[in-house]
């Protein structure tokens, strides 16, 4: 079982391998000849392709519009996700249950609906075109889903512990901080990890909502693709910077990630 696990793994990465090493390849080398060619002309392996990279305002500056794009959305989610989830989970008011399956029909609303109403609402509004209206737009679509998981996991959390902090003197907003929030540390990794990964890989909506000026990586990259070919010393270590960061997010929250997915499963 071991062996082919291995196997499975090493032919999964035989694509991301190939992508590094034609990042590192001249783009005539790469015209001419497989990435597999290295392996008897090592002496194709160059770092131009990535000096290429950073000398492309267009690609750098787009870089740092994916962060600015990707960071706020994933916070936002989760700090309002594990609000809303809280509420729904351990609040009493009117309408509690009718409004938690509005939130669980929101899922089911594909994005492609409210592409041309909230264009044309962010174009009212004066945000069209900007950082912030790719963020919104992000994180409307990334709540439903945030609200149904947080509050499956905190409707978890035993009754007597929150009692036990309100007995203290714990009100609401010190219960959720001190108490709920540290516990749902797993959860919370894991939809951050979703959300990061679902806002940075997209293009759809950045490429809707978005200028030059405001465009993140995938869609500066999408552009490079010339009419009869392609920008490949721009385009190979771009896609491979744009794939290496959600890996590393999710390598270093890999342990939060896998206790949020179990959470639940065993008592």
């Amino acid at each position: 079982m071991r062996v082919f696990l291995i196997l499975v793994a090493v032919f999964w990465l035989v694509p991301t391998f190939g992508l590094l090493v034609s990042s590192l390849r001249e783009p005539t080398d790469i015209a001419s000849s497989g990435w597999w060619k290295v392996f008897t002309a090592p002496g194709q392996l160059t770092a131009k392709s990535y000096q290429t990279l950073l000398e492309n305002d267009a690609i750098t500056s787009s870089l740092f519009n994916t962060i600015w794009i990707t960071v706020p959305a994933t916070l936002l989610v989760v700090l309002i996700g594990a609000m809303g989830g809280y509420a729904f989970a351990w609040m009493e008011f009117k309408g509690r249950d009718w409004w938690f399956l509005v939130v669980v029909a929101l899922l089911v609303v594909p994005v492609q609906v409210a592409l041309i109403p909230l264009s044309d609402l962010f174009g009212k509004i004066g945000i069209f075109g900007d950082i912030i209206g790719v963020v919104l737009f992000h994180v409307g679509f990334g709540l439903p889903f945030a609200i149904f998981l947080l509050r499956n996991f905190f409707a978890e959390i035993p009754r007597e512990l929150l009692e036990a902090a309100r007995l203290d003197g714990a009100g609401e907003i010190r219960l959720f901080a001190t108490v709920v929030m540290p516990l749902a540390a797993p959860a919370l990794a894991s939809l951050g990890i979703f959300q990061f990964l679902w806002v940075w890989n997209d293009m759809l909506v950045a490429l809707v909502f978005s200028n030059s000026e405001s465009q993140p990586l995938t869609v500066a990259l999408q552009q490079q693709v010339r009419q009869f070919g392609s920008n490949i010393d721009v385009l190979a270590p771009g896609a491979f910077i744009s794939m290496v960061i959600p890996l590393a997010v999710f390598f270093a929250f890999q342990r939060q990630f896998v206790s949020g997915v179990m959470a639940g499963a065993v008592k």
